[in-house]
């Protein structure tokens, strides 16, 4: 049985279920937070990127809870090819074409588990956020003053209470952002966000 379990064929595997073991125990003891899905770009390619992680079931559930399980699958599936392949040739398959083909395999049931378990706990639902979503909430200057050309660093905190680090220049050339000023961030190009402020952080303030 040992010997099974250190076979080569099964080695990637194995540890693909001792680490999803591992990270289930990490998680029981709270030792470590949820991780979410990043934040993608809305370019072409990052829409591709995006449609590629929603058909793998990323995003419906938390990014642990998501990677638990693909490697329960994986190993699963992986181990169940293995035995498979030895029954038909009399010999396992190399890990160059098991590993990569059951990595492909595992992600459509990987998928439709994600889904399944996003409708049972629904509160399992990633905060993740697409950041055009930060568009019409207002950032506050943290780091530097922004200029129409020369962005300044700002956070903005989304519907979940989620501190975001954006850079952020003036959507108007006679405006200048001071560091603490809040501003209404109201378009995105690429990573770069524009806003505009009512000015109000020049009045003074009457104690």
């Amino acid at each position: 049985m040992f010997d099974q379990f250190l076979a080569p064929e099964n080695v990637v595997f194995n540890s693909a279920l001792l680490l999803m073991l591992l990270i289930g125990v990490v998680q029981a003891t709270g030792l470590s937070g949820d991780i979410d899905g990043t934040d993608m770009d809305a370019t072409g390619d990052a829409s591709a990127a995006n449609a590629l992680l929603a058909w793998a079931g990323i995003g419906r559930v938390p990014f642990l809870m998501w990677l638990v399980l693909f490697l329960a699958i994986f190993g699963a599936l992986g181990l169940g090819l293995q035995q498979l392949m030895t029954a038909l040739t009399g010999g396992a398959g190399s890990n160059l074409l098991m590993v990569p083909l059951t990595a492909l395999a595992a992600l459509p049931p990987t998928s439709a588990a994600a889904r399944i378990v996003g409708r049972i706990f629904p509160g399992l639902e990633t905060t993740a956020i697409d950041r055009d979503e930060l568009i019409g909430l207002y950032a506050q200057i943290s780091i530097g003053t922004a200029r129409e050309g020369h962005p300044a660093r700002a956070q903005v905190i989304d519907r979940h209470g989620q501190t975001h680090q954006i850079m952020v220049e003036p959507d108007s050339p006679d405006q200048v952002f001071q560091t603490g000023e809040k501003l209404l961030l109201v378009k995105r190009e690429g990573e770069l966000f524009k806003g505009f402020t009512n000015g109000d952080f020049y009045l003074p303030r009457l104690d």
